[in-house]
């Protein structure tokens, strides 16, 4: 029997969820639809997954060992695929690069440009991922080589040299009472809400609400978003301030959001980062040694694995 893939991704999300209209958002797609797949779903496999009921949807016996099969199925297509499209864009001299969101700041058309003079012929995806995953589709297999905001969780797993340290500074929407300061005392923000990354951003959230830094008091979350354009968004609407680097001030400027310095943070940093455990592909390492040569100012000589 062949099960579309799209049906288990369906029903993961409802089982997940345990609930219709919710899934359905989380999938974008509508109810009527959702409702549709499911029910195809049990029609192929002849087994009742739910029980429905005005509270949303509970898992039969069969609905329970199903959700626990499928998220190995699915990560083993994922991990298939990603591997196919690997190889294919390899095979057309195509490199990978993840960022989530500045990527290495005005060093990162240099490094670009550095690698296209090693390697000639070949040329750089840049892939921008959500903040939802802060390794860029590294972890995944989404991505070869990334350019990342440090720390970030799994960090110790993968291979890292760090590019450049920065200050972390305070976004705040323009009309905010501390707008027109030159400097902002960390302290006097405790009580702020803070616009944030989503749960599944792990640790890494956390970082960004310098949860480290609160000497325990508790962070109020005023919106959570999934890519810069909504916390921006959020912020200008009043939905909170939050911690950002300070290239953050230059790459995104808006009328209703003012950047201000910030004291009692730590810095931020950003790295190059690759998997580590094996053997560094000769084109990843390249990269790498393209980006410490142009953040340094000199060939760093050869790429350890990691």
């Amino acid at each position: 029997m062949d099960i579309d893939t799209r049906l288990l991704r369906y029903f993961a999300a409802v089982a997940e969820e345990g609930h219709l209209t919710r899934a359905a958002e989380r999938l974008f797609i509508s109810q009527p639809a959702l409702t549709k797949q499911v029910r195809q779903l049990e029609a192929q496999l002849g087994v009742e997954l739910f029980v429905r009921s005005r509270n949303g949807m509970a898992l039969t016996d069969a609905g329970t060992a199903l959700a626990a099969a499928v998220p190995p199925v699915l990560d083993a297509w994922r991990t298939a695929l990603l591997t196919t499209k690997s190889a294919a864009e390899r095979a057309q001299r195509v490199l990978r690069v993840g960022f989530v969101a500045s990527a290495a700041n005005e060093l990162t058309q240099q490094i670009i440009a550095e690698f296209a003079r090693r390697r000639p012929g070949w040329r750089v995806r840049l892939v921008q991922t959500g903040w939802e995953d802060p390794t860029a589709g590294l972890a995944g297999g989404g991505t070869d080589v990334a350019l990342l905001r440090l720390p970030f969780p799994g960090q110790d797993e993968h291979g890292v040299e760090v590019l450049l340290t920065e200050d972390r500074w305070l976004a705040l929407p323009a009309a905010h009472r501390l707008a027109d300061r030159e400097v902002i005392d960390f302290r006097e923000v405790l009580d702020e809400p803070f616009v944030t990354t989503p749960d599944a951003s792990g640790w890494w959230r956390d970082y960004w609400l310098a949860v480290d830094e609160r000497d325990g008091h508790p962070v109020t979350v005023g919106a959570v978003a999934n890519n810069p354009d909504e916390w921006l968004g959020a912020i200008a609407s009043g939905y909170g301030i939050g911690l950002t680097p300070e290239a953050t001030a230059r790459f995104y400027q808006r009328p209703d959001v003012v950047y201000r310095p910030v004291r009692g943070v730590s810095h931020s940093q950003v790295g190059v980062v690759w998997r580590s455990g094996g053997e560094v592909p000769p084109v990843v390492r390249d990269f790498v040694r393209s980006a410490l040569t142009v953040s340094r100012g000199e060939d760093p000589g050869p790429v350890s694995p990691g």
